[in-house]
């Protein structure tokens, strides 16, 4: 059946390809998706053949969780890729998969859960002045000892990252081994693993149940979860973390969004990079720099924080200071 095509998503596959991926002609394009994210994967791939390059697209069955390894046969296929783009319901960023294709020289764009209407509007934003603004903050973390974050609901978390390097996520990845997330962007890192105490408010949105209703309380003592506190959906996400080991307890991740066009709505992908936020996550932080292998990767949003990097504020209740 011919793919009927939207314009607009059209468009933003356009922006995607050759501003953000810097696609050539006669590059080999491998687009990942899955039954629940077709339409994106299909106008994708027919925007791929029409700059020419050699598109392939390949449909896989739906991941159980975000950070679970696709195939073997299309972790092969992504290192021998020039460029790789993969809107999959579920997450394939945290990944060896992703990680050995980089290393490959493969650029990679993951899109995990991405709906039309988000990568429409994030797919708008001046992707150059996010660059310019992810690299500012990642140098100040690269630079960095210690964070600690505060906020309105009682978020007061320390954080080391002394010696740790931050990735940046700018939606742009046009040379070899490049890779992160579409739509971009935000800065992040793997703190100490053993270094990170106080408590976590997540107030936004959190990986694998959604927008929350009310927040989740995480008591984190020597960078694991020791307690969550809260109603119906910390239950939920006590549930999730029974079936992943004691790794998936442990703090993985700190990240600041720094898209503007992002908003929160449930879909992590764009929830982690809305500017005025901040995140953690728990499980797997391997592939970017630190120590834990998890078969999880679950990232919770901060709203309104106020973010100091070794006493200089970065964020004060969710708006820029610097």
């Amino acid at each position: 059946m011919k793919l009927k095509i939207d314009e607009k998503l059209f468009h933003a596959c356009e922006i995607a390809l050759r501003e953000c991926m810097g696609v050539k002609e006669e590059e080999t394009v491998l687009v990942i998706t899955d039954e629940e994210r077709r339409n994106i994967g299909l106008h994708l791939w027919e925007k791929a053949k029409e700059l020419k390059t050699e598109a392939i697209y390949v449909e896989i069955i739906p991941r159980k969780m975000h950070g679970e390894e696709p195939p073997l046969p299309i972790a092969e296929a992504m290192k021998t890729a020039d460029v790789v783009l993969a809107p999959t319901s579920k997450s394939i960023t945290h990944t060896m998969a992703k990680k050995e294709a980089c290393e490959h020289g493969t650029r990679v764009a993951t899109l995990p859960g991405i709906t039309e209407e988000s990568f429409i509007r994030t797919m708008s934003a001046n992707y150059e002045e996010m660059l310019n603004l992810t690299n500012r903050i990642g140098d100040l973390l690269d630079e960095g000892s210690v964070v600690e974050i505060m906020s309105p609901l009682g978020t007061n978390l320390s954080l080391s990252i002394k010696g740790r390097k931050a990735k940046r996520s700018t939606g742009i990845y046009r040379k070899p081994g490049e890779c992160g997330n579409l739509p971009g962007a935000e800065a992040f890192i793997a703190p100490i693993e053993e270094e990170v105490n106080g408590v976590a408010v997540i107030d936004g949105s959190m990986a694998g149940i959604g927008v929350l209703k009310s927040p989740i309380r995480l008591v984190i003592e020597d960078g694991a979860v020791r307690k969550i506190e809260g109603g119906d959906e910390a239950e939920r996400l006590r549930e999730i973390l029974k079936e992943h080991g004691a790794e998936s307890r442990r703090i993985g991740e700190l990240g600041i969004g720094t898209n503007p066009n992002a908003r929160i709505s449930g879909n992590i992908l764009e929830d982690e990079k809305v500017l005025g936020t901040v995140h953690i996550a728990l499980g797997s932080n391997y592939d970017f720099g630190g120590k834990i292998r998890a078969s999880i990767h679950l990232d919770g949003i901060i709203k309104s924080p106020t973010v100091l990097i070794d006493g200089r504020p970065l964020l004060r209740e969710g708006k820029l200071a610097i």
